[in-house]
């Protein structure tokens, strides 16, 4: 197996951020778990079909985590020329990392007119936008019992359900990534106002670990 070289490094936090490349594999990993991999990024496209099925022509799009840019590419060949697609981003170094080390794994998509880059807490960012987005996609953590950020745990409470609700205009969908099911979650959003329902995708094609989407439209 070949050696798994590190790219670079960032701070948040108590945590340490990595990036790291193996062959032709770039991953990021955290407190020395592997967050992210350019070797399993289907479940990331999943998570931009599954949302934007079920909005017609959307005029705003908000992604929450950048990742390795799988999921902006996702929106971007989904989407009109007139769709704004925002992304917010917690960590800088990422968004950075993204533009000059991972631009060929998502066809530099941050380069995208479309594409408006806030780098800072999405919640945040939620708080302040209301009725602001067709379509809202959630990635920020390994699910919501597995943060990557403790900054983020207000997300997957009733407040930050409702935030999510408020952030969308009627009749928009929110779709939250996680790498596996919590039924609580779920019961949380059909609280909030919306009607929800989790979806098992593929980690990468052919692959039979299973990631899940929740889906819930705002009512």
């Amino acid at each position: 197996m070949l050696p798994l070289q590190t790219v670079a490094t960032a701070q948040v936090g108590d945590r340490a951020f990595v990036l790291a490349r193996r062959g032709r594999e770039w991953l990021v990993r955290v407190g020395g778990h592997v967050l992210m991999s350019s070797r399993a990024h289907g479940s990331e496209e999943s998570l931009a079909t599954e949302a934007l099925s079920r909005v017609t022509e959307p005029r705003d799009v908000l992604i929450g985590g950048l990742g390795l840019g799988f999921t902006l590419r996702a929106v971007l060949d989904r989407v009109g020329e007139r769709t704004r697609v925002h992304v917010a981003e917690l960590v800088p170094e990422l968004v950075e990392w993204n533009r000059v080390h991972l631009a060929e794994l998502h066809g530099d998509a941050l380069s995208d007119a479309r594409a408006q880059v806030h780098v800072g807490d999405v919640g945040r960012l939620l708080r302040r936008s209301p009725a602001s987005f067709d379509a809202l996609m959630l990635d920020v953590d390994n699910g919501p019992a597995a943060l990557s950020h403790d900054d983020n745990r207000e997300l997957y409470t009733e407040a930050g359900a409702r935030a999510c609700h408020e952030a969308l205009r009627p009749g928009g969908v929110l779709a939250v990534w996680s790498a596996g099911p919590s039924e609580s979650y779920e019961r949380q959003l059909s609280r909030s106002g919306f009607e929800a329902r989790s979806v098992r995708v593929a980690a990468a094609p052919q692959s039979g670990t299973r990631h899940v989407i929740f889906v819930a439209q705002r009512r």
